[in-house]
């Protein structure tokens, strides 16, 4: 069950959408579906959400995503360049207008001391071009999921809200 707190973003974010005639794309590694699930929670959605991509392993990424396996060596999976590069698969296999990715370390192992537990990299791409920031979020792998999936949102409805595109 997800929070109402995030129902209640995610159904703002179908609205600011939906205005805007934006479709939505996710390419979710730590979240394993929630940033998808969040929006497709809302009846109505599917006007806006055009389709999410689960990409946990690596294989996946590059599979699904086109993401190079020689960047996912090289960068390693929770990275800046991969979290962009998932981003911009997933816009370029979709018909979507704007897609997010995220890519991190939820815990509770599975951290370093240059990937600590809680950091997660996200893309955002529009055909105008991608970005992408980082935050470490505090918690348990529940907390850092959770609020991976509100800064996801977050990020978009910015990006939506905007009078030009990234």
């Amino acid at each position: 069950m997800l929070p109402q707190a995030t129902l209640d973003q995610a159904e703002a974010l179908l609205v600011t959408c939906r205005a805007r005639g934006w479709k939505i794309a996710t390419a979710e590694s730590c979240t394993g579906g929630l940033i998808a699930a969040s929006l497709t929670a809302i009846a109505g959605s599917s006007d806006v959400v055009d389709r999410g991509f689960v990409t946990y392993s690596n294989e996946a990424k590059h599979d699904m995503l086109a993401v190079d396996a020689a960047l996912i060596a090289r960068a390693g999976a929770v990275s800046q360049d991969v979290a962009r590069a998932m981003a911009e698969g997933a816009l370029a296999r979709s018909a979507a207008d704007v897609a997010v990715s995220v890519t991190g370390v939820a815990g509770p192992g599975g951290g370093s001391a240059s990937k600590p537990v809680g950091l997660v990299w996200f893309g955002l791409a529009t055909r105008e071009g991608v970005i992408s920031e980082h935050v470490i979020f505090p918690g348990d792998r529940s907390a850092v999921r959770a609020a991976t999936v509100a800064h996801a949102l977050a990020m978009i409805e910015r990006a939506a809200r905007q009078a030009v595109t990234v």
